[in-house]
């Protein structure tokens, strides 16, 4: 992955991060009994945005022993950063998570494959 491409993971991996820790508020008001709401939506929202947020910055880490096209690596990038958002809002609002879901299986499709192809030409 590029550099800039892998700047911009970073980036965003960071955003969805910021607001996985955002949603922990209301989980804590909710534990603490201040707010009505359900624990269970309040933690995955909260491990949501945290957790994606890694993924996008494990991939970005991984991505120079890739060996994917330019093209490749760039819907990879776009497939992170979807998903990322996807994931976390999707959590909040408690809406449809089907966009995240057919993003991040490319995103781990693209992923091994890149993985694959770099172990398989040296």
């Amino acid at each position: 992955m590029s550099d800039a491409l892998g700047r911009r993971v970073i980036f965003h991996g960071a955003v969805v991060v910021l607001l996985g820790l955002a949603a922990g508020f209301p989980f804590a008001f909710v534990i603490l009994g201040t707010m009505a709401g359900d624990q269970r939506a309040w933690r995955m929202a909260h491990l949501e945005g945290v957790l994606n947020g890694v993924v996008m910055f494990a991939v970005t880490a991984v991505s120079g022993r890739l060996v994917l096209s330019g093209g490749l690596q760039t819907l990879l990038a776009w497939c992170l950063v979807v998903t990322g958002y996807g994931n976390v809002v999707a959590s909040i609002l408690a809406a449809s998570l089907v966009v995240a879901v057919v993003t991040i299986t490319v995103a781990m499709a693209l992923l091994a494959f890149g993985a694959r192809r770099s172990v398989t030409e040296k």
